[in-house]
């Protein structure tokens, strides 16, 4: 059994997180790059260190995983809390309200504990492995769509977008051929919410990190749907991707994929 203190705390950091990014939501922000289309703002720094006192005080035999400083604390340790202060920066920062905070509880290895906070719509998202998953304490489940034309799929494209443009996009169209429609919100965190919540079908996307999707694959497993990589093997939070779906559709979208990669390797192009 989880210990309650650590969902606890889960919960309490992504409030507060919100708290912190609703306080500077369509202010003068301070913003810097990481990169071409990469941004970062004063709030993913000031979210970040104020989480990281949190767990220092708390646990202080805890490591942190986090976006914004990397990794601190004993990586062989058996607890790992993996946070992303602030994901969906690109759309906080245009004033767009589609961000929240993410933080998941990594224990020998297994994603047990996450919590993930919408401060806009003022959603809270929890999960414990072998508890379920919630919505502001109301269990979720997925949608029982069935069928490809009938779903609706969400996806996201990386900050190497520019570089890998061709094979995101010709992918992004094997599957809009497919569904009944296709949308890119720009939070991997909420997209698995809302696939876990029945609001979406399935959520794709390739070159990620951790942070950005350990707590809401767990959400989505506790709500009955299934992850795994684009190839189906077994999902693994540092292998940089993943196909999550409602379950049912699971084997259809496997095959799109690899429908897509046959078609490139017939013409070519890895």
């Amino acid at each position: 059994m989880t210990d309650p203190l650590f969902l606890a705390t889960a919960v309490e950091a992504v409030l507060r997180a919100g708290s912190l990014q609703m306080a500077q939501f369509c202010t003068d922000l301070k913003i810097e790059k990481k990169g071409t289309i990469d941004l970062v703002t004063e709030v993913d720094l000031a979210v970040e260190r104020n989480f990281r006192e949190m767990i220092a005080e708390r646990f202080p035999d805890h490591a942190v995983l986090a976006e914004e400083m990397g990794s601190a604390g004993e990586a062989t340790g058996r607890h790992c809390w993996i946070f992303d202060p602030l994901d969906g920066t690109t759309n906080y920062a245009h004033g767009l309200p589609i961000f929240a905070s993410s933080l998941a509880l990594e224990i020998d290895g297994v994603i047990t504990v996450g919590a993930i906070y919408d401060p806009s719509r003022r959603e809270l998202f929890t999960a414990t492995l072998g508890g379920g998953a919630y919505l502001n304490g109301v269990p979720m489940r997925v949608s029982s769509t069935a069928t490809l034309i009938d779903a609706l799929l969400v996806t996201g494209f990386p900050y190497t977008v520019h570089e890998a443009g061709d094979d995101l996009v010709s992918l992004f169209a094997a599957f809009l051929s497919k569904a009944q429609a296709v949308r890119r919100l720009g939070s991997a965190a909420l997209d698995l919410c809302y696939v876990a919540a029945g609001r979406m079908d399935a959520f794709w996307e390739q070159h990620l990190k951790p942070w950005d999707m350990a707590a809401g694959a767990l959400m989505l497993a506790e709500a009955g749907g299934k992850v795994t990589t684009l190839d189906g093997s077994p999902f693994d939070v540092r292998k940089g991707q993943l196909m999550a779906s409602n379950g049912a559709l699971h084997g259809a979208l496997l095959d799109v994929v690899r429908c897509w990669h046959a078609t490139r390797s017939a013409c070519g192009t890895k």
